[in-house]
């Protein structure tokens, strides 16, 4: 795939930076966050550190955790944990609050769809998994536990510890999880990069939902 490599490092880039704006701006919604940026913002409201340098941590301490798992990160998995971050910070910084709900949900329905194009766009650049992904599967692989039952516990315990530290949970986190996986899985057909014969396509897990769809989101 070498003579696809500009390509594959563009869609990467772009992707990871539209996922951080994405994020930024469902947190300007304040309808509800997906569950692990619920917990990125209770953190965050408990420390001195913005959101964006708490996902940061939070990416760390998952690839940390890839060690025992025996997971290999790529670049796709560093360039997650260095890039958004930040730019959910940028975001944040650029658009003000909103006080009016005839915005709010417009902007929280354009963050679900623009997260769903960003996906799409640096999953199929075929640069590895990001942390807390990677995290899901690796305990799947060890334990032998479904993955399903692996995401679904995870995600449960990280929505209910962001919501006991402050996190935003409501509107925003259901439509998050309805459909993210589907979005998904329909930017991953459209930003596909034809792989070589016998390689298998990558899949992707919809941060926000239960269901094993797809596969090496974030």
């Amino acid at each position: 795939m070498s003579d696809r490599l500009p390509r594959r490092l563009v869609q990467l880039y772009v992707g990871l930076v539209l996922y951080g704006a994405s994020m930024g701006l469902q947190l300007r919604a304040a309808v509800g966050l997906d569950p692990w940026d619920a917990f990125h913002q209770g953190v965050a409201e408990h420390t001195s550190l913005s959101i964006g340098t708490v996902t940061v941590v939070v990416g760390l301490a998952a690839l940390l955790l890839w060690i025992p798992l025996r997971e290999r990160p790529g670049l796709g998995t560093v360039s997650n944990v260095m890039v958004i971050g930040p730019v959910v910070d940028a975001t944040l910084w650029l658009i003000p609050e909103q006080k009016a709900l005839a915005v709010r949900i417009p902007m929280l329905l354009f963050a679900i769809v623009l997260c769903g194009a960003a996906t799409g766009l640096y999953i199929s650049a075929r640069f590895g998994a990001g942390p807390r992904d990677g995290l899901m599967t690796g305990l799947h692989r060890r334990t032998g536990w479904s993955l399903r039952l692996v995401r679904t516990g995870i995600e449960l315990a990280v929505l209910a510890t962001g919501f006991a530290l402050g996190g935003s949970v409501g509107l925003g986190t259901v439509l998050f999880a309805l459909t993210i996986g589907p979005l998904s899985q329909f930017f991953l057909r459209v930003f596909a990069i034809p792989a070589p014969a016998g390689t298998p396509a990558p899949g992707i897990v919809a941060r926000g939902g239960a269901e094993p769809q797809v596969r090496d989101l974030i």
